[in-house]
């Protein structure tokens, strides 16, 4: 294992046992995931501007990068197993997929569990979807071409968006991104088990722990919305896929993949040797991220 990745894994198994300390103290856990992407001072580097902004009761913000055009637009929704995760956390990040895309990229602060349930944080990336075709960073304008993207728990939202969008009969983004998205409550993907001894951050038994504290009372564990796996995407948008080879959700996106395609959906799967969980926020300390990035901007601009 080469430097920068290294020291990323020592820096997520770390994060991981003082998760689990922190087990009862939810506003600390919620602190200790904003540090995430904190394995080095340059992660933390934001390229261009920032601003918030709002629709109704949910805080947005803004993140573009200089030369981007404000007219492409990109709706992020972030990770965090629906309870953590932050505008903050992912302002750097984000800058330099606005960077790499050439498009705006506004960042949705859903409801979070456990003090919302489902389908709470899934209705407000849908209020924010419909904002942003409507509204750009230069004001009320609308979008040229939009797109979903999110990772983990954002990756599954970014998912149900997407079901959730066509089945209102609202205009569908151009493309979807998942970064290692988590598509399946009822863990039946094989990962779970076969790469348990290589993640660094994720234990598998925390995706049955969230079932309550997420779903609450909705106890359909394949309702699309919930689970993304068991959704239809005949005539859905094109879909990018990337996840790490050393990450239990390795097979929630394969799957996926697979059902989708199966169903005449364009999909492109793109599987890291190594790579742990959502690593392309580790950009420009870890090379592999800034390539995955670039390959996400790459896509982006194809559709």
């Amino acid at each position: 294992m080469n430097y920068p990745a290294e020291k990323i894994f020592d820096h997520l198994r770390a994060i991981a046992v003082r998760a689990f300390e922190l087990i009862h103290d939810l506003d600390a856990r919620r602190k200790l995931i904003d540090r995430y992407f904190c394995v080095h001072p340059s992660t933390s580097e934001i390229h261009g501007k920032w601003y918030p902004v709002r629709t109704g009761h949910i805080p947005m913000e803004w993140v573009v990068a200089n030369g981007a055009d404000t007219n492409r637009r990109i709706l992020y929704i972030h990770g965090g197993s629906w309870v953590s995760g932050s505008l903050a956390g992912y302002r750097a990040f984000l800058s330099r997929v606005s960077q790499a895309a050439g498009a705006a990229v506004l960042s949705v602060d859903y409801r979070l569990a456990p003090e919302n349930l489902f389908p709470a944080g899934l209705e407000d990336c849908v209020q924010a979807y419909q904002w942003m075709r409507e509204n750009g960073p230069d004001g009320k304008e609308p979008a040229g071409a939009n797109y979903l993207m999110g990772d983990s728990a954002g990756g599954n939202l970014a998912l149900s968006t997407l079901l959730k969008v066509r089945d209102s009969e609202l205009p569908l983004p151009a493309a979807v991104i998942a970064i290692s998205p988590a598509t399946d409550f009822t863990c039946g993907s094989p990962s779970l088990v076969s790469r348990a001894s290589v993640d660094p951050i994720i234990n598998p038994e925390i995706l049955p722990a969230l079932i309550p504290i997420y779903l609450g009372t909705h106890t359909k564990l394949t309702d699309p919305y919930v689970s993304p796996l068991f959704g239809d995407y005949s005539g859905t948008s094109p879909l990018l896929l990337q996840v790490g080879d050393s990450e239990v959700l390795l097979d929630d996106s394969t799957r996926l993949a697979t059902h989708a395609a199966g169903q005449g959906c364009e999909v492109t799967l793109e599987i890291w040797d190594g790579m742990p969980h959502v690593f392309q926020g580790f950009a420009p300390f870890l090379p592999e991220a800034s390539e995955a990035i670039a390959k996400i901007g790459a896509f982006i601009r194809q559709h």
